[in-house]
């Protein structure tokens, strides 16, 4: 089912990262590996959805009642360059204004 055309956003990015599958042998850590479109790492969007949440957010001794507005980004299969860093997923990235324009307003 696809997302309410009026809760759908556009969450604007110019990079992501993931975390490496295993941990670096020197530090025993998952090293951060970071991805941008290009080396000039211009500005693009996630297709996002948001919507109010009307719990508590913030942490269990200090919550902060709701209304909150929340958003997150849609995922799909990873291309071949996450691929090798996450295997299952990765945003949904739209790059031109046509991709961005379908999203925002294509009926759902």
């Amino acid at each position: 089912m696809s997302p309410k055309r009026e809760n759908r956003c556009l969450v604007p990015a110019n990079s992501f990262a993931e975390h490496a599958p295993e941990p670096n042998p020197a530090t025993g850590k998952k090293d951060v590996v970071w991805f941008t479109l290009n080396d000039d790492q211009a500005l693009f969007a996630f297709a996002g959805i948001r919507t109010d949440f009307k719990g508590d957010r913030g942490t269990k001794s200090k919550p902060i009642p709701g209304p909150h507005l929340v958003y997150r980004f849609l995922t799909t299969a990873p291309n071949t360059v996450v691929k090798p860093i996450h295997s299952k997923a990765m945003p949904v990235i739209l790059t031109t204004d046509e991709e961005r324009d379908v999203w925002m307003r294509t009926m759902g």
